[in-house]
């Protein structure tokens, strides 16, 4: 007899046996709903890696009656796409092609627009799956002519069911019961990152090498934690992931709160990506910080010099200082309106000669001095003096504005009491 993976010998065949995903396959769930009524229009679904993108498919073709077949866009080529279409019609396909394309987004541009012709068939139905955002990766025509549905990672609760079902499975394909430490199916639920296929993979395994006592296998905890160990890390340092936890990280830092910083920058250390992790933090020193305490820049430049020197996994030490700094800095974006305000007037061509005053005085050709006139502040009091500075197309515009924290608030009373505006 052939050997058959337990996440396939487990995989639902009704709606009802799915995993999670209740907010779209629940009663009254809209994809729920479209499946039943029979009429199925080109699909796209979104989402991570088993939580049942392809068992839905499955199903869809059952209650169909249309013949699966199914295509990876990582080795699949537009021949294969005609291969399928040319099967409509035949005693192959007599009711028509249900087409599943795996990971679209390896598909081009041109590969994707080939699909139109598939999508505008009626006699074939296009399911096409992704662990990217389709938003970004798919082409616009084929989004505008398909229903994007998200699968979400499952809870730990969702997954006991399923992880107690592949225990008996292989208990009764073993001849044996499994016999469980406490906390063994608990652990698996949660370790192994909302990843059905993940989890039923690690009972499996650990059914295989479970210690025999009698008609009995053992399956204890400490095993259960080494197969599952670093499972719940979902992260691709060129996919959304990468992109989320570094947003995620950053504004965690943003809203002042250390436990979820600490929480993002974990995930990213624990991934080995101590790069985006300082760059991050680096970032929001200036950004999130600023001008409310100008001393972290400096501050986390240290403690990221550092990290590079000691490397993983004692990098993790002055990284989290840095981050919990940040978290419980004061705030403020003064820095970002102001050089955001700057940058919008130069890129809308308010740009203007140079006062005379400010220009280099040595790039005059011989011959041709004229009095530069520039006041040189520290000969006057408190080191200031009232001369213009921007181009007459800028006169008056103002790009920083004090923040309302303390350490903002003193340069903004100093520099009133020096210019007389009190």
């Amino acid at each position: 007899m052939a050997y058959r993976p337990l996440a396939d010998e487990i995989r639902p065949e009704t709606l009802d046996e799915v995993v999670g995903q209740k907010h779209i396959l629940g009663e009254g769930g809209l994809l729920r709903r479209i499946i039943e009524s029979g009429d199925i229009p080109n699909l796209i679904f979104y989402g991570p890696s088993g939580t049942g993108k392809t068992t839905v498919a499955n199903i869809i073709a059952k209650r169909t009656n249309r013949t699966l077949r199914r295509l990876n866009a990582t080795t699949a080529s537009l021949a294969d796409v005609k291969d399928v279409i040319a099967q409509v019609g035949t005693l192959l396909a007599p009711e028509g092609v249900l087409l599943y394309l795996d990971e679209i987004q390896y598909f081009n541009k041109k590969q994707q627009q080939s699909l139109l012709e598939v999508i505008e068939r009626g006699d074939v139905t296009l399911i096409a799956s992704t662990t990217e955002n389709p938003y970004f990766y798919v082409y616009n025509a084929v989004l505008s002519r398909s229903s994007v549905f998200e699968f979400k990672p499952l809870e730990g609760p969702d997954l006991q069911p399923a992880v107690e079902r592949g225990f008996r499975l292989m208990g009764e394909r073993l001849g044996a019961k499994a016999k469980l430490e406490d906390g063994v199916v608990e652990h698996l639920s949660v370790a192994c990152g909302g990843d059905c296929r993940k989890a039923m993979n690690a009972v499996e395994l650990l059914m295989n090498s479970a210690q025999r006592k009698g008609k009995s296998l053992v399956v204890t905890l400490e095993d259960a934690k080494t197969v599952a160990q670093r499972s719940a890390m979902r992260y691709d340092r060129e996919g959304d992931d990468h992109y989320d936890i570094a947003s995620a990280l950053m504004k965690s830092l943003r809203g002042s709160d250390p436990d979820a910083a600490l929480h993002y920058l974990a995930r990213l250390l624990e991934a080995g990506d101590l790069i985006t992790a300082i760059r991050r933090l680096l970032c929001s020193a200036s950004e999130d910080v600023g001008m409310a305490y100008p001393q972290a820049v400096y501050i986390v430049k240290a403690c990221c010099d550092n990290a590079l020197q000691l490397g993983l996994p004692e990098a993790q030490l002055p990284l989290a200082q840095a981050a919990i700094l940040l978290a419980t800095a004061p705030k403020s974006n003064s820095v970002v309106n102001a050089i955001g305000a700057a940058r919008s007037d130069v890129k809308a061509g308010k740009i203007g000669d140079y006062p005379r005053h400010l220009q280099n005085v040595h790039a005059d050709s011989a011959g041709m001095e004229r009095d530069q006139g520039y006041l040189y502040p520290h000969n006057f009091p408190g080191h200031w003096v009232q001369q213009q500075y921007l181009p007459d197309i800028l006169l008056g515009a103002q790009y920083y504005v004090f923040g309302d924290n303390k350490n903002e608030r003193a340069a903004e009373e100093y520099w009133k009491k020096i210019k007389g505006e009190e």
